[in-house]
């Protein structure tokens, strides 16, 4: 195996793709993104070591049709260039084999929003997308590049696809880019997500869900407050209320209360307005319950308001008329998570020197859940640094090029290791 897999072609091809904006439009549509062109890059880069193109396309508009895409993609999908300028790449290496000989690597190249000054040396790479995940993504390259060298069955016995979609990032949860693609039959047994992990492999992915409490009341003027329902009030009394009951203190998944708004005025009533929580779950049960718990919190506030606001001057009428003008409706629900892998896979790892990502930590969501219920596969997220540390969706975004070279050694230790049991598992069917 080289000493140095990830070398300064790799760090070019990383700067060209950093340089290029793909910020999620659901995110932000300035600047443009440059989706296809950053594909096309990679794919070019891919070409070198032996992939060829076996998808390059737009999704179908037909893959939101579904009751689990988020309404706010289902919305942005109404403009005419949404999902046209939003293209996934599936690259292959070796011929067409069966899922049980082949690995599948996944990675995404649209980012958040906020583009970050690009600078590359021999020690660090910064930009949006270093190590969210255009850096990963050319590191996986890089790590394949060096299993093959070393392995002519590696892309002969065992087949590698890759995945590199559009659509992971905004709370776009992989509808249109990675689903579609796994649904298509782009997978393999051995299933990795490149998302920062320090290289510890995580074979969970949490799921979320989206409530908006919505208040429908009507307006008044600041002279007569109480001829109106003032839905901040009433709102932001719901805001402590849930964020008291449904602190997850009983369950592993976040709840996160999230943004208020009525108005911008100070000498109006805002009769309408909303509340959005976002709360993460761990696997469909917990995911059940808490959206049980919501729907009880929410009437349990709107009781406690109406006894307490019901004696007062200027929000009588708001208590009179709270369960009324109250509602929950869901801008995200019903996504699967990601739990757990097989044996076979936790021994894979073990023996290519990969350290399992701590039990007790909680997972994160990505687009791996997508891989929940395939048969006979295993899934894990697995990636150079931290999201935190290395300032991802933050100002100052970074990786480091010996993260990145780890991460290549990595992805060539678990190729080499499953194409070496793919031939131990054929040399024992054939004694």
């Amino acid at each position: 195996m080289s000493a140095d897999p990830f070398g300064a072609a790799d760090r070019e091809l990383l700067r060209d793709l950093l340089l290029l904006p793909t910020v999620n439009p659901l995110e932000s549509v300035e600047p443009p993104a440059r989706m296809w062109q950053a594909q096309r890059a990679y794919a070019r880069a891919a070409a070198a070591i032996g992939f060829r193109t076996a998808h390059h396309a737009a999704p179908d508009p037909a893959v939101l049709d579904r009751d689990d895409v988020p309404r706010t993609v289902r919305a942005a999908a109404g403009s005419a260039d949404f999902l046209a300028e939003q293209p996934s790449l599936v690259l292959r290496l070796g011929p067409e084999l069966p899922p049980e000989r082949t690995v599948m690597f996944n990675a995404h190249l649209d980012t958040v929003a906020g583009i970050e000054p690009v600078t590359c040396s021999a020690e660090r790479i910064t930009g949006r997308g270093s190590i969210d995940a255009k850096g990963p993504a050319v590191a996986l390259l890089a790590g394949i590049r060096t299993a093959a060298a070393a392995n002519p069955a590696l892309g002969r016995d065992v087949g590698v696809l890759v995945q590199i979609v559009s659509g992971e990032e905004g709370g776009a949860m992989g509808t249109y880019g990675t689903r579609p693609l796994v649904e298509a039959g782009f997978f393999g047994r051995l299933n990795v997500f490149c998302e920062p992990t320090g290289l510890r492999y995580l074979p969970r992915a949490t799921a979320s869900m989206t409530a908006r409490v919505r208040v429908d009341g009507r307006g008044a003027i600041d002279d007569e407050p109480s001829a109106g329902h003032n839905a901040t009030v009433l709102l932001g009394f719901l805001a402590q209320h849930l964020a008291r009951h449904l602190d997850p203190r009983e369950r592993p998944g976040r709840c996160c209360v999230a943004g208020v708004r009525t108005g911008e005025q100070h000498n109006r009533v805002y009769g309408s307005g909303n509340l959005l929580l976002n709360l993460s779950y761990a696997t469909a049960a917990e995911g059940a319950e808490a959206e049980r718990a919501l729907r009880a919190a929410v009437r349990s506030g709107v009781r406690e308001f109406t006894e307490i606001f019901g004696r007062t001057r200027e929000f009588a009428r708001t208590a009179a008329d709270a369960a009324e003008i109250v509602h929950v409706d869901w801008l995200k629900r019903g996504l699967p998570c990601l739990d757990d892998s097989p044996a076979w896979a936790r021994e894979l790892f073990a023996a290519a020197g990969l350290a399992r990502w701590p039990d007790e930590l909680p997972a994160f969501t990505c687009d791996a859940i997508w891989m929940h219920g395939v048969p006979d596969t295993a899934t894990a997220v697995l990636g150079p640094g931290s999201l935190e540390t290395n300032h991802a969706h933050a100002e100052g975004e970074y990786a480091d090029v010996a993260e990145l070279r780890a991460f290549a050694r990595a992805v060539a230790s678990l190729l080499t290791e499953f194409t070496e049991r793919h031939h131990r598992g054929a040399g024992e069917e054939t004694t």
